[in-house]
């Protein structure tokens, strides 16, 4: 069992960044893919940014890409998500999930969810 809690969101304008963190309770922290989905209201969970056990790959959703960076320390059993250059349209409860070794890109795979953290971009 992993326990998975967010942290670090926020309103912002849009242009400006936030950095989201997740914080894992498991010590095996580091045989775990990570991934960081959003959902927004109406709209199904997707996909935002998902990082290998290793940190040697790394995967982003195209509205993302060259925006936000992910990264993880598994010294500290903890995996952020950087936001720059935020858009209204990146407005969304953001979660951090979990799952063990393989690393996808598909909500489906993933075992182990945090809460959600609220991220509100105004125009």
């Amino acid at each position: 069992q992993v326990q998975l809690v967010e942290s670090g969101g926020g309103l912002v304008q849009a242009g400006g960044s936030l950095r989201l963190s997740c914080a894992a309770s498991r010590h095996t922290f580091s045989n775990y893919a990570m991934g960081w989905f959003r959902q927004a209201p109406g709209k199904e969970r997707e996909f935002v940014a998902a990082i290998s056990w290793s940190s040697g790959s790394t995967y982003y959703a195209d509205y993302v890409k060259g925006r936000f960076t992910i990264s993880r320390d598994n010294t500290k059993n903890t995996v952020d998500l950087q936001m720059n250059s935020l858009k209204p349209e990146d407005t969304a409860v953001y979660y951090c999930a979990a799952r063990l070794e393989v690393v996808f890109t598909s909500r489906y795979e993933y075992d182990y969810w945090g809460q959600g953290t609220q991220v509100t971009v105004s125009s």
